[in-house]
């Protein structure tokens, strides 16, 4: 008795739909890859930024596949680190708020940003704000120079952080030299 080297229950897929499997596969890969729609600002953190446009934007990817889409608003286009700013976040993956503080605190580690005796309570202040977000989901964060760092879900406010300290290191993150992901920044910053 003869049987195929995939068992004798294996059926194969007939000739005719294996280029239809393919182009299938072919969708779902760039789908996957492709950008979230456009990102917005909330209108309430618009309304605290006047005059803010759109500096630049990037994308995370890790191992190819797409965690955020990232946006960059500042007065007049420019980065100015002492001047208000929003960065907005739209993600594409489930993450949980408290994997997104602890990978904030894994960043300032590896950046050698800060002082480590502040990334216990700054963790805090992230798992007290931070939700968990889904995919199409917008966290803007608002750089207030001299008063901390507001944010904003899905266009909604979310909490607020009166510390400049932590309001620097957080969008340090992005936004110092030191950064993990110097590409993004300068997409974000408009210099790639």
């Amino acid at each position: 008795m003869h049987t195929d080297r995939y068992g004798p229950n294996y059926r194969r897929t007939p000739s005719a739909l294996r280029p239809l499997a393919l182009v299938a596969g072919l969708l779902l890969a760039l789908v996957l890859a492709m950008p979230l729609a456009a990102q917005t600002l909330p209108a309430e953190a618009a309304r605290m930024l006047p005059g803010v446009r759109e500096a630049g934007g990037g994308a995370l990817r890790y191992f190819g596949l797409l965690v955020y889409d990232a946006k960059l608003w500042t007065a007049g286009g420019r980065f100015d680190a002492e001047a208000p700013f929003a960065l907005g976040l739209r993600y594409a993956r489930n993450i949980k708020g408290s994997k997104l503080a602890e990978e904030s605190v894994n960043q300032w580690r590896h950046m050698r940003y800060g002082a480590e005796e502040k990334y216990q309570a700054w963790g805090a202040e992230m798992r007290r704000i931070f939700p968990d977000v889904k995919p199409a989901d917008e966290l803007v964060g608002v750089h207030l120079p001299g008063r901390g760092a507001q944010f904003f879900f899905n266009g909604a406010f979310a909490g607020a952080v009166a510390d400049s300290a932590f309001a620097r290191a957080f969008f340090a993150i992005w936004l110092d030299e030191r950064t993990t992901e110097p590409g993004l920044r300068l997409a974000l910053l408009g210099e790639n």
